[in-house]
């Protein structure tokens, strides 16, 4: 018998400090780039998106790949591509550690949404209360003083 799965992810990080560095006009480039270490990795992506302060990813991971060195990997060599490329001039880099959810298949469109209209989103909720959202329904405990 084969291996079948259906991971679908939400992995969602912030710049450094929240800084609202990520200009609109180089983040489809760090998109692609993001979505090219994925695609090494044998992972799909659904969606990626996000604003001047964090990006949202849904992909599916690969049954071989571990999410923590994913991200760690996503992180570093972005970290790395936009400091050679210079799209980001006050880049500084990522926020030590991520958020991920996991989601049931039939969410995936509504995820998708979710994450393209990043921008609008934005324009009436904070990240700092839309990852409190995220954390209180998936169930995840946390402490604010880790979110600062």
């Amino acid at each position: 018998m084969g291996t079948f799965t259906q991971l679908l992810y939400q992995i969602v990080y912030s710049t450094k400090d929240r800084k609202p560095v990520l200009l609109k006009d180089n983040r489809p480039e760090l998109f692609k780039y993001v979505w090219g270490v994925l695609k090494n990795k044998n992972c799909h992506l659904y969606r990626i998106g996000g604003v001047e302060d964090h990006i949202h990813i849904v992909t599916h991971i690969h049954p071989m790949v571990a999410l923590a060195p994913l991200v760690k990997d996503i992180k570093v060599s972005s970290t790395e591509y936009i400091k050679t490329q210079g799209l980001f001039p006050d880049f500084e880099g990522w926020q030590v550690g991520y958020s991920a959810f996991t989601y049931a298949y039939e969410a995936k469109d509504n995820l998708i949404e979710y994450v393209k209209n990043q921008e609008e989103h934005h324009k009436s909720v904070t990240f700092l209360d839309e990852l409190k959202g995220l954390l209180l329904e998936h169930g995840i405990d946390f402490d604010d003083k880790y979110l600062e």
